[in-house]
């Protein structure tokens, strides 16, 4: 099933709903209304039972261009920026409860990285290009730091803030940004191999996973292994645990993973 609007084209296959940016006349620069057009797709796939794991990609030889700069000069004469509505989908992303995949397969500067390191996982091309511009128009990173600091490595993060140098897929996975870099040839079998490992977990097991990798740690290990112990046990006696062990006593798939072609 395929919706298209004006600048996000929303689809949804076998449990995955994709989120397409569909801009290619400003390089999939993040609008107020692409931002928009994001968010709603993503509550929708939030809303949506059949709907199990979120796919972000883009149309074109750019993913994203960063903050839409034609609009923020047109604001910036009442003292506004497209920021505030950035940061709502930089945490919309963060927090989603299904887990999301960002599949890039060209440029992301500025703004689009911080997308990028909101996702759960995210694979690239060998050939796409990234780079931390902001220094190098007078602005600095401040927003997408709030996911992009969480991934980088801290070095590599200086470097890349300080320099605005452009750097590649490669790079961009040593360093943290992305999940992993392959061939163009091998991007598309690759995230079908992603998102069928994804479909393969339990819809609140998930969620309790990416909760899990949020979870601040404290200064005592023996306070965290007793919370640990007692979430582990929540899980074990609930119902998804009950069925993913008898599935798996039973040598067959839990009733949460798609059969559907």
């Amino acid at each position: 099933m395929t919706d298209r609007s004006r600048l996000v084209r929303y689809e949804t296959r076998r449990g995955v709903a994709t989120l397409t940016f569909d801009s290619p006349h400003n390089r999939n620069a993040l609008s107020t209304p692409l931002m928009d057009e994001a968010l709603a797709g993503l509550e929708r796939a939030l809303s949506d039972p059949t709907v199990r794991a979120v796919v972000l990609t883009h149309t074109g030889s750019v993913f994203c261009s960063g903050i839409d700069l034609a609009e923020t000069e047109a604001a910036r004469a009442a003292g506004q920026v497209p920021a505030v509505r950035l940061g709502d989908l930089l945490v919309a992303l963060w927090e989603s409860p299904k887990p999301v995949v960002a599949r890039i397969a060209g440029a992301a500067r500025g703004g689009g990285l911080g997308v990028i390191a909101a996702c759960d996982i995210a694979v690239c091309t060998e050939q796409a290009t990234f780079a931390f511009s902001e220094v190098r128009l007078g602005v600095i990173p401040a927003v997408i730091s709030a996911t992009v600091l969480r991934r980088l490595a801290p070095r590599a993060a200086a470097e890349l803030y300080l320099t605005g140098d452009v750097f590649d897929g490669a790079t961009a996975a040593r360093i943290g940004l992305v999940t992993c870099a392959v061939p163009d040839s091998e991007l598309e079998t690759t995230l079908t191999r992603l998102t069928d490992s994804l479909l393969r977990g339990a819809p609140e097991a998930l969620a309790g996973a990416k909760q899990l990798l949020q979870r601040p740690l404290s200064a005592s290990v023996q306070d965290d292994v007793a919370a640990l112990t007692a979430l582990s046990a929540r899980y074990f006696l609930s119902e998804e645990g009950r069925e993913g062990i008898a599935a798996f006593r039973e040598k067959r798939l839990p009733r949460w993973v798609p059969t559907d072609p």
